[in-house]
């Protein structure tokens, strides 16, 4: 009776066993109480920003009654506190799901000790055995459980050496790890704060080497756990087109890391600890609403291409001239007024954007960039190219059009690789072309509409290669108007036999101007022989 009771009391057990729901894996664990540590380091770096914002919006403040401005600060201090706690909830739950399963398991073993004992001491002892087995069996399953995943895509993720978030199905997991993956299936998907920190963990176990996160990210997530930093391996990470406004000081840690996209989120700064990034070859941030880079950038020393366009830059920092290795920069569409002077010693730039700034000048420096071939400042408040431009004796494209630009250098006709040159729309201020920009032997194309240019020069005879000509609201005198029309080469022709007729005509000129002056030479003589003077 007392076996049979017992093993009753035993089955009850395994019956409530069974009916839990199931255990949070090792990883969601370890990625839950990432999360909370990073919200509360986020909530109170959150809340000494907007303490900052808030001192220096009431410093500007003028006329704004000081109760209005306190009710705004104690509102966005209560938003931050709030998302703070609805990104919280989510791996609170897990980190308490699993404290009381650990109650739980105390239990059981407190029972196992008792069956165990109990079959000691008395008879039935196979009916104890059995019971305690699937008590132990029970509780073995509830502690080893982790989140299914289909075993296809198990296998090639072992196969490819690339980690698995927990709580993502097949699909979701594919698109993760394969790199530029599309698809319906990506837009359907998105990632919690606590999934994100699932898939960091066991990114980081199984060591990936490629993670994309490219819209992946509910909108709620503004940053991203200080996990981060576990991921050693990983050579290529892609965040972009979420809403992060701020990357863990972690970051730093990733040290094989070779190309970073971040475009198409809120970043308002770089945590110092960006500069550790001594892997970095190619960055991507554009369309953030960074002002600033960190003092540490110019440690990005292997970077090679660096997209900050569509920011809110005034100005570059000083720093970006120890970036030697860099090859091409864009910070088009951003409120330049300014480059650094430094910017002479990016002596790799190969290509560099500046369109949609407010530039007024360039540095004399530019002339040291002896390897760029593309420049472009489409879109700006530019009077005047440096005389060094002519150093840029391998530049094939440069584009001033939409400046204030009053008139090309000489100089510039020494950058004799020029294939694209395109000095259109300054409007009223520029109205002649370089005397010698017939040096440019190998120019395909040039555009000079809307200028006030009326005369090419004759040195335009020697463009043998244009092959595309625009002058659109210009007015041009020479050549007319219908020459144009027949396009480039026509131009060019126009231009030779203009030269070489007026030469012809000048030639003439300079002939009878002689003949006149030999003959009237002559005249003279023979009136003096008339008149009866002989020359001493």
């Amino acid at each position: 009776m007392a076996a049979a009771a017992t093993a009753g009391v035993v089955e009850e057990l395994t019956r409530v066993f069974r009916e839990l729901p199931p255990r949070p894996a090792v990883e969601e664990v370890e990625a839950a109480e990432a999360v909370l540590a990073s919200a509360d380091a986020e909530e109170e770096a959150r809340l000494a920003e907007v303490g900052r914002e808030e001192a220096a919006r009431q410093r500007a403040a003028d006329g704004v009654p000081g109760e209005l401005l306190s009710v705004l600060r104690e509102a966005r201090r209560a938003a931050v506190r709030l998302r703070a706690l609805q990104q919280r909830k989510e791996a609170a739950h897990v980190v308490e799901l699993e404290r009381r399963f650990k109650v739980l398991d105390g239990l059981i073993q407190r029972a196992s000790r008792v069956v165990s004992s109990s079959g000691e001491g008395g008879g039935g002892g196979g009916g104890y055995l059995a019971a305690e087995e699937a008590v132990v069996e029970e509780m073995e399953a509830k502690q080893s459980y982790v989140a299914p995943a289909p075993a296809p895509v198990v296998l090639e993720i072992e196969r490819e050496t690339k980690g698995v978030g927990f709580g993502l199905d097949s699909k979701g997991v594919s698109s993760l790890l394969r790199h530029g993956s599309t698809g319906s299936d990506m837009v359907e998907q998105k990632l919690s704060l606590i999934q994100v920190a699932s898939l960091i963990e066991s990114s980081a176990k199984r060591g990936t080497t490629e993670l994309n996160l490219r819209g992946k990210l509910v909108d709620q997530i503004e940053w991203l756990p200080v996990s981060l930093g576990k991921l050693q391996d990983v050579t290529e990470l892609d965040i972009s087109e979420n809403r992060i406004m701020a990357l863990p000081s972690t970051i730093g840690s990733l040290r094989y890391l070779t190309k970073l996209d971040l475009h198409s989120n809120q970043l308002i700064n770089l945590p110092d600890t960006f500069g550790e990034l001594s892997s970095l070859i190619d960055l991507d941030l554009h369309a953030n609403q960074l002002k600033s880079l960190p003092t540490s950038f110019g440690n990005l020393t292997s970077l090679a291409i660096l997209d900050l366009s569509s920011n809110g830059f005034k100005m570059l920092p000083d720093c970006i001239g120890k970036l030697m290795n860099l090859r091409r920069l864009i910070a088009e569409t951003n409120e330049l007024e300014e480059l650094p002077y430094t910017i002479g010693s990016c002596v790799s730039l190969v290509e560099l954007r500046l369109d949609f700034n407010q530039l007024k000048a360039l540095p004399e420096a530019i002339g040291k960039l002896e390897k760029l071939e593309i420049l472009t400042l489409h879109y700006n408040r530019i009077k005047g190219l440096p005389t060094t431009i002519g150093s840029l004796t391998r530049l094939r494209e440069l584009d001033v059009s939409f400046n204030e630009i009053e008139g090309i250098p000489e100089s510039i006709c020494f950058a004799t690789s020029l294939v694209k040159l395109n000095v259109s729309r300054n409007f009223a201020d520029l109205r002649a072309l370089p005397r010698s920009i017939g040096n440019l032997e190998i120019l395909e194309e040039l555009d000079i509409s809307s200028n006030q240019i009326r005369v090419l020069p004759d040195s335009f005879q020697f463009l043998a290669k244009l092959r595309v000509f625009h002058a659109d609201e210009t007015p041009l005198e020479v050549p007319p108007r219908e020459v144009i029309k027949l396009g480039a080469q026509a131009v060019v022709e126009y231009v030779a036999e203009m030269v070489s007729s007026r030469g012809a005509i000048q030639k003439k000129t300079d002939e009878t101007s002689f003949w006149a002056w030999f003959r009237s030479l002559f005249g003279c003589c023979k009136n003096d022989e008339e008149m009866g003077v002989v020359p001493a």
